[in-house]
């Protein structure tokens, strides 16, 4: 399980609205002085299963398999569709006589746009699903005893 803090900033009906901060694998990251993503918090809306209030710190998870999988998804099929136009307009440019870089660059390029439009049917059809989505595993301190501490 990938495992982020954050904390609750609003809560819309059945969700929680959670601001993370700095990953923690950013941490460790021998770039993180030049890295501009480390500076960056990202906002994230999770099913508010824990009944998590404004305020309260909450851990995030996602299973690490889940994680690899959208990574593949997301990065590696349009490489590969590029690659496979770009293959694919060459072999073509000898039977129509056209010029093979302006053919593999075009099919490339149609490849590639047919890449991201199937990705984002497929999301549509099975939706950002339970199987893809974070989830909120647990309240690390609820703002409750926070203000009930803070009175003693």
């Amino acid at each position: 399980m990938i495992r982020e803090e954050g904390t609750v900033e609003e809560i819309r009906r059945n969700t929680a609205v959670i601001k993370v901060e700095k990953s923690s694998s950013c941490k460790h990251c021998a770039d993180k002085d030049s890295c501009s993503v480390a500076d960056r918090n990202m906002l994230i809306e999770v099913k508010n299963i824990l009944n998590a209030k404004e305020g309260d710190r909450v851990e995030v998870s996602v299973p690490e398999g889940t994680f690899v999988k959208l990574s593949l998804m997301v990065y590696i099929f349009p490489i590969i569709c590029l690659m496979a136009g770009a293959f694919l307009g060459n072999f073509l440019s000898m039977g129509l006589n056209t010029d093979p870089s302006a053919t593999a660059a075009i099919t490339a390029a149609i490849f590639l746009a047919a890449s991201f439009i199937l990705l984002k049917l497929v999301e549509k059809k099975k939706g950002t699903g339970e199987k893809y989505s974070p989830r909120m595993t647990r309240i690390i301190i609820s703002w409750k005893n926070l203000q009930s501490d803070d009175s003693r």
